[in-house]
């Protein structure tokens, strides 16, 4: 039978065993820090927002997708008027129509960004951005 080895003969420590060690510890931190110059990452600041926009799409992917949303309304509202009446069922309707309405101006919209006086406007308020 072999004898199991005392624990207590073995010097390794862990590094924060002792004060000093985890000083050293700290410090070796702070220098790699330092010295790699790793960014900071700061947490980004909520404005109160749920939901927010990237600032760099363009236009046209912003009308197009208000457009496929606009379609998306119109059609649960015309969808629920089929399941309701009385008021119920001429309030949806509303909210189908109103959505259309919305839907044709965003696309009337869609069809100037291809016109030249709207491109010179854009890439214009593109080039102030920056």
């Amino acid at each position: 039978m072999t004898p199991i080895p005392d624990a207590s003969e073995n010097e390794a420590t862990s590094p924060y065993e002792s004060l000093d060690s985890k000083k050293l510890h700290e410090a070796a931190e702070r220098a790699l820090d330092h010295y790699l110059d790793l960014p900071k990452q700061t947490p980004t600041k909520r404005s109160g927002q749920l939901f927010s926009v990237c600032p760099d799409i363009n236009t046209e992917a912003l009308l197009a997708n208000a457009s496929e949303d606009l379609l998306s309304i119109s059609a649960i509202a015309a969808d629920l008027a089929d399941d309701v009446d009385g008021s119920r069922r001429s309030v949806a309707l509303a909210i189908s129509r109103v959505a259309e309405g919305a839907h044709l101006l965003v696309e009337r919209a869609l069809d100037h960004l291809d016109e030249p006086e709207m491109a010179a406007i854009l890439t214009r308020k593109s080039s102030q951005a920056s």
